[in-house]
């Protein structure tokens, strides 16, 4: 049985890599944060109790389970927008208004910045991340998953499976 101690020890040194896993899963910095907390919290209420060699495979699953939950939720979210981004408004005259406004195009999203002291420094590591993350995005869900539990992750090849 983990003991309290024994549970925030692990949180710790598992916090890092499951918000780097999130993120390149959901490509949403804000959201893998979001996700890895939910994760890290419904370990420790309803798994505080294991022992310990039982935290990672537990609290993998429970992380997989909830980014699984967020495309979920986006992929409805999404589709609601898409049903409901053209309004044509009406004029109090009772005229039809002929302007549509997209709702889409109100939403914008946050590039995260790279601070450094050499822009060129900067530019090649934003290179070299980006060309990672693209071959990243082009494999199959289940491919990239096993491929970031494997490499990221550092898991052999049974903990994988």
């Amino acid at each position: 049985m983990a003991s309290d101690q024994e549970l925030s020890h692990f949180l710790a040194g598992i916090e890092k890599r499951a918000v780097k896993q999130a993120a390149y899963a959901v490509r949403d910095d804000q959201a893998a944060l979001d996700i890895v907390q939910d994760a890290m919290i419904l370990l420790a209420e309803k798994y505080g109790g294991q022992p310990v060699e039982k935290l990672e495979p537990l609290f993998q699953r429970i992380l997989h389970n909830l980014i699984n939950d967020w495309f979920r939720r986006r992929k409805v979210r999404n589709h609601l927008v898409t049903l409901f981004s053209k309004i044509t408004g009406s004029r109090p005259d009772g005229e039809e208004d002929i302007t549509e406004t997209d709702l889409t195009n109100s939403i914008s999203t946050k590039k995260g910045e790279i601070n450094d002291r050499s822009a060129e420094n900067a530019l090649g590591r934003a290179q070299v991340l980006q060309a990672i993350e693209g071959g990243i995005e082009k494999l199959p869900a289940r491919q990239r998953e096993a491929f970031l539990l494997r490499y990221w992750e550092e898991f052999n090849v049974v903990e994988t499976a």
